[in-house]
């Protein structure tokens, strides 16, 4: 594939709510790998594609997994017109090209796969690729980005201190109640009345969170339901659709979230 498949041409629409901006750019000019921590839907992954698009650099995606091996990353031989050939990896690809590299829920892949990153994430800004015998340097340019929910961690999935502790930390969370309704509206056209409301479900169902609930309902969730009334969907049903039998199959909490949805719409 072509570096231009990668680049960003158009600015992806994201609204700041701290100084995440500064602290990424901070870090990519000093070559320091980020980190990117904050429940799911709040924003992670277009922050990356906004920053990607701001600093015009390639924007290498690997949605991480149990399946995802350390050849994915790095590459592997494959057999093509009868003639075995090397072809890089997710990884290798970003390194090469001089982009970002973002493993998204970076928990989520195995242990195993995941320690082929130590190199790139000190001093050393290598990747090791034992295969092939070459050990690739990382040009100034390459950024390695790495996000995950810590909400969801477990002793089986949690980060390796010897992972995290490479990583500048960027903390996120959902937008203020304002900021969050300017983003639905930006989003999905949608009236600021609606989108005050949807926010004040979201507010809601966050309460919600540990009680049943393993997360409220998430930005993404609600310009969701906000482009479904859009397209002339009821708000109950949209909220219903979108956001209730997202969040959970649990019949008591979806009578809650019937509730607080009744309650609004």
């Amino acid at each position: 594939m072509s570096v231009k498949e990668y680049l960003i041409t158009r600015e992806p629409y994201y609204e700041a709510v701290g100084d995440e901006i500064a602290l990424f750019e901070a870090a990519y000019h000093s070559q320091l790998p980020i980190l990117l921590k904050g429940p799911t839907g709040c924003g992670k992954t277009r922050f990356m594609e906004y920053m990607a698009w701001r600093l015009q650099r390639p924007l290498i995606t690997v949605s991480c997994h149990d399946d995802l091996t350390a050849s994915d990353l790095v590459g592997r031989f494959l057999l093509k017109h009868g003639e075995t050939v090397w072809v890089d990896g997710a990884l290798a690809r970003a390194v090469r090209c001089g982009g970002i590299c973002y493993l998204d829920e970076v928990v989520e892949a195995r242990k195993d796969t995941t320690v082929v990153i130590h190199p790139l994430a000190d001093d050393r800004r290598v990747l090791p690729m034992e295969k092939i015998g070459e050990l690739l340097s990382s040009p100034p340019e390459f950024c390695l980005a790495i996000s995950y929910n810590p909400g969801y961690q477990s002793v089986l999935k949690a980060l390796k201190p010897s992972t995290r502790q490479r990583f500048v930390a960027l903390e996120f969370d959902y937008p203020a109640p304002e900021l969050e309704a300017k983003i639905i509206i930006s989003e999905t056209g949608i009236a600021a009345e609606i989108a005050e409301k949807l926010v004040k479900f979201a507010q809601m169902s966050r309460n919600l969170k540990g009680n049943g609930l393993e997360e409220g309902a998430s930005t993404r969730l609600l310009v969701h339901a906000a482009k479904l009334m859009g397209r002339g969907i009821q708000a109950r049903v949209a909220c219903r659709s979108a956001i209730a039998q997202a969040l959970s199959d649990d019949v008591e909490i979806l009578t809650a979230l019937e509730e607080l949805n009744s309650s609004l719409f």
